[in-house]
């Protein structure tokens, strides 16, 4: 392979991911989850409850939209695999994934940025 066609393909791998973790949006977002998964998890874990806790509701509050579409279509599968812990969790992780890239994308339609370089090419 070229070097030309190894940079190219190196930028368009690098798309997705400067959508979803390139702006100050996103971050915050991403780091508004972070925290709710670890307060869940102490919550979870360390914390003793005489009734069932609801913290877990937090973190699909963060992912409202899109893990529900999971769910729904994880349901049409099956029952049995949409009701599955592993689903859950990757349903939860993808649709966090997927909301702060429409974050990212939302910011740069905002700001008007093409995600080009600005910087002189030689000839």
């Amino acid at each position: 392979m070229t070097s030309g066609r190894l940079t190219t393909l190196t930028r368009l791998a690098q798309r997705p991911a400067r959508m979803i973790y390139g702006n100050r949006a996103s971050q915050i977002y991403l780091a508004v989850v972070a925290a709710t998964a670890v307060f869940v998890a102490v919550d979870t874990l360390f914390v003793h409850h005489n009734d069932a806790s609801f913290a877990g509701v937090w973190l699909f509050f963060l992912a409202a939209p899109t893990v529900f579409l999971f769910f729904a279509g994880g349901s049409l599968i099956g029952d049995s695999f949409a009701s599955s812990s592993g689903f859950g969790y990757l349903a939860l992780i993808a649709s966090v994934l997927i909301q702060a890239a429409a974050i990212g994308a939302f910011v740069r339609l905002l700001t008007g940025r093409t995600g080009r370089a600005h910087t002189p090419r030689e000839v």
